[in-house]
């Protein structure tokens, strides 16, 4: 089976990871040779629940049995959708009133980006630093990652990236700005949440030209830092907001959501502004309709803010510059790139499967889900806490 996954499956580096995946349960995922692992970066913040929650399997089983594909996204009227489009708005500020479902995360970034440049009849883009919003030329447009873009120039141009958490160059936030498009946590730039009056002044300053201000919440949507959405925390509403990742409980599923007045635009010239095949799956919908029904029907809330602060208190020591980040959305910095690999690598070795990669060389990245028990939580956490000492004392 490797041997045919490493011919006949494109590969996205010369050294995937290659476990061969038998099934999934939980928190946990198994492989071919019985071996269980404890999935700590839930699918990379997809599984937030766990993989094969019983109420999403039951509402895809359910919808399979009715129909799958019909017709190309906003043609027909379809149950899925609208169910889950009603309860994600009920969540929401009344500006934030209309869902434009799609196939993924970078999928809704281009829609997006082309959604603000029809509405405002501008062209240019603000972004920050150390940001990423996705791989194709769109959203890699926007994306302040060098190592990302160089490869594809050019691409869009009048794109500004300014210091993330800076107050300096605003000013470059004008009225030929279409939209400037932040994380409130940056993700792949290291976990760095955004400073709350910035991030205010960035809101105000988008009003005061006129830009719309785009939130990718991709990775920090649906319960991961502690409230639905990051951007609650804030007492900012962006005008545009960005969602995937954990939204369709395991299913694709992405989508950009904002105003009807803003919406208007993509109807004409020419109508079929961003036609998307399979986006709103009817399948993705009913399985995100019954993820987003279980995390506001249970704690997860509350339990995303325990796992932060247990995390917090638990993984200090030698080795570790710090842990930082919002509930379930954390980065444990360590002192150098030898003692990160050693420690992913030894852990991966012992069953835990943690984020890591070349281009945040010293970041492991934590985010398990949400259904994560205090057993489970303590001895993974002891476990990365032993290999960091042991490995940092063999330096």
């Amino acid at each position: 089976m490797k041997k045919s996954f490493l011919s006949h499956i494109a590969q996205t580096s010369d050294a995937p990871i290659g476990l061969e995946i038998s099934h999934a349960k939980g928190p946990y995922f198994y492989t071919k040779d019985g071996k269980r692992y404890v999935d700590f970066i839930s699918g990379i913040a997809v599984s937030s629940l766990g993989h094969g929650h019983p109420k999403v399997i039951e509402a895809i089983k359910e919808q399979v049995d009715k129909h799958l594909h019909v017709m190309v996204y906003g043609e027909f009227v379809q149950k899925p959708q609208v169910e889950f489009a009603e309860l994600l708005i009920a969540q929401l500020p009344a500006s934030l009133e209309q869902v434009y479902l799609v196939n993924s995360g970078t999928e809704a970034i281009e829609g997006a980006l082309k959604l603000s440049k029809k509405h405002t009849g501008r062209s240019k883009f603000v972004s920050f630093k150390n940001s990423y919003h996705g791989d194709t030329h769109g959203a890699l447009s926007v994306t302040g990652r060098d190592v990302y873009r160089e490869p594809y120039l050019p691409l869009l141009p009048d794109v500004h990236f300014l210091d993330f958490n800076s107050f300096e160059e605003l000013n470059i936030i004008d009225t030929s700005t279409a939209a400037v498009i932040l994380e409130p946590i940056q993700g792949e730039g290291g976990i760095i949440p955004a400073d709350k009056k910035w991030l205010q002044a960035v809101c105000d300053k988008c009003t005061e030209v006129g830009a719309l201000l785009i939130f990718d919440e991709i990775q920090t949507g649906f319960m991961r830092t502690g409230s639905l959405f990051a951007f609650q925390q804030y007492d900012v509403t962006p005008d545009i907001l960005c969602l995937a990742k954990a939204m369709g409980g395991g299913m694709p599923l992405g989508a950009f959501v904002s105003s009807s007045e803003i919406f208007k635009a993509m109807k004409f010239n020419p109508p079929l502004n961003h036609v998307t095949t399979f986006g709103g799956h009817p399948v993705s919908c009913a399985a995100a309709h019954a993820n987003l029904k279980e995390l506001l029907d249970g704690d997860y809330l509350n339990r995303a803010l325990e796992i932060e602060r247990t995390v917090k208190q638990k993984l200090v020591g030698d080795g570790i510059v710090e842990v930082r980040g919002k509930g379930a959305m954390l980065g444990l910095q360590l002192e150098n790139w030898e003692l990160t690999k050693a420690v992913v690598e030894d852990c991966l070795e012992k069953g835990i499967l943690l984020g890591w990669t070349l281009h945040s060389n010293t970041l492991i990245r934590l985010a398990p889900p949400l259904i994560v028990t205090d057993t489970l939580l303590d001895e993974v956490l002891a476990t990365i806490l032993e290999s960091v000492e042991t490995n940092y004392a063999g330096m």
